[in-house]
């Protein structure tokens, strides 16, 4: 018997499982519902785009509903949101936004991806934007084209609002950033994060911190500090917030934040629905503790195990998250890998900080990493690392990653056996350093 299967969102998870399904099962019916215009497109790149580093914009959207109804035999709908679910009838209620109309489909096998939204000011205004898929992008290219866009005000400190700091001023315009505390990147150390400060004053980029706005009339912004500006255009990177209420009161279980934990194969507490992306919680691979990881990597990886699960249940688990990320902010990489900095208190841990060039100090074109590793004192497996450099930074992070998810000890670093050569390490490495520092603790 053919299985049907429904997918709620056609972006990162929701279409890469769709095509994990379909490259190991070639009977089953797929469709895909998406509530917006677009499909597959490429999210981390949007502020790129913007920023005139990727200069197509087709480059950003390289599947359609057409070509995956082509080349793999999928259905997918866009402007149809998924507004209701019922577990027990196994049926999704939809809104066709084109039509208005609103009907019922069924299903065998149920795949939640969609995913979050941004966090919204409670303030209306026509230049006031977010970013997140491809029709906030679009609309803010089209305001910039035609209002003459010069002065933007950035709201926000996390990765996406620095990213558009750096796009915006690498397009020629003048951006601005405020935040509402002192703690910016939450990734990242706050000591380390003061290059990101450096690199803002090098380009005489203004900032205000502990500071948020209070009203908007027009391009005249008030902040609650009582200083008025004008800004041309406004962007907000304030938070996501999970685009689960039409999960609620279908019978799968959410937690206190709208966000669906899952298990090892991201089944929810129905075990013929899944959770994948931004809207699923798991738990980290290398502690025993809750994770969310709002990722492009994770909602990628779940896609797989999904479809791996649906053809070969008894092969299919996902061993957990370690929440590696970076972010590139002009000259400097900004990475992490493990549990959250707030986690750390539940353990009994130890911390090295190494300090020292990318690559051999005689060779040219170098530049300084600070690596900073924690560790469990007990058991010496590494908890977290963190890292900030010009060049380098991704290689330390993603060996550390790797360590991480294989139980290496903090002491065990000392045997990395690092590929060597003037132009790219040191005989005794970053990762080395590490280990040994890590003796005397």
């Amino acid at each position: 018997m053919t299985r049907k299967i429904i997918i709620v969102g056609a972006v990162a998870g929701g279409a890469t499982s769709a095509s994990q399904i379909r490259r190991l099962d070639t009977s089953s019916e797929i469709t895909v519902y998406e509530k917006d215009a677009f499909m597959s497109f490429a999210n981390c790149g949007l502020p790129y785009y913007l920023g005139n580093v990727i200069e197509k914009r087709e480059k950003l959207l390289p599947e359609t509903p057409d070509t995956f109804k082509s080349n793999r035999n999928i259905d997918v709908k866009l402007k149809h949101e998924v507004i209701a679910i019922n577990s027990q009838k196994q049926t999704i209620t939809v809104k066709d936004h084109t039509s208005g109309e609103t009907f019922e489909d069924t299903y065998d096998v149920l795949i939640l991806s969609p995913g979050a939204r941004a966090r919204r000011l409670d303030i209306e205004a026509p230049n006031l934007f977010t970013l997140r898929n491809m029709e906030d992008t679009d609309r803010i290219e089209n305001f910039i084209r035609t209002h003459s866009v010069e002065n933007v005000l950035i709201v926000g400190a996390g990765y996406v609002s620095l990213e558009m700091v750096e796009n915006m001023y690498k397009r020629g315009l003048k951006p601005t950033l405020i935040h509402h505390s002192e703690s910016i990147n939450k990734h990242i150390e706050q000591d380390l994060n003061q290059v990101i400060f450096e690199e803002l004053d090098a380009r005489e980029i203004p900032y205000r911190l502990n500071e948020s706005i209070a009203s908007i009339d027009g391009k005249t912004v008030t902040f609650t500090s009582g200083q008025v500006e004008s800004y041309d255009l406004i962007i907000t990177g304030i938070g996501i917030v999970p685009n689960s209420e039409f999960v609620e009161g279908s019978g799968i279980q959410l937690d206190e934040y709208g966000y669906i934990p899952v298990n090892h194969t991201f089944q929810t507490n129905v075990p013929n629905i899944y959770a994948i992306g931004d809207i699923s919680t798991g738990r980290y691979r290398h502690v025993d503790l809750p994770a969310h990881i709002p990722l492009a990597w994770g909602a990628h990886r779940a896609a797989s195990v999904v479809a791996e699960h649906l053809v070969n249940p008894d092969h299919a688990s996902f061993k957990g998250f370690l929440g590696a990320s970076i972010v590139q902010f002009f000259d400097y990489t900004l990475a992490s890998t493990g549990i959250t900095q707030d986690l750390l208190p539940k353990f009994d841990y130890a911390v090295v900080d190494v300090n020292n060039k990318a690559h051999a100090g005689y060779y040219p074109n170098n530049a300084r990493i600070q690596l900073r590793v924690y560790f469990d004192k007990s058991t010496r497996r590494i908890l977290r690392a963190a890292a900030v450099g010009k060049k380098g930074v991704d290689k330390r992070i993603d060996v550390l990653s790797m360590a991480m998810m294989n139980d290496t000890t903090v002491d065990d670093l000392v045997n990395f056996e690092v590929a060597y050569a003037p132009p790219f390490s040191h005989p005794k490495d970053l990762i080395n350093m590490v280990g040994y520092k890590a003796r005397n603790k």
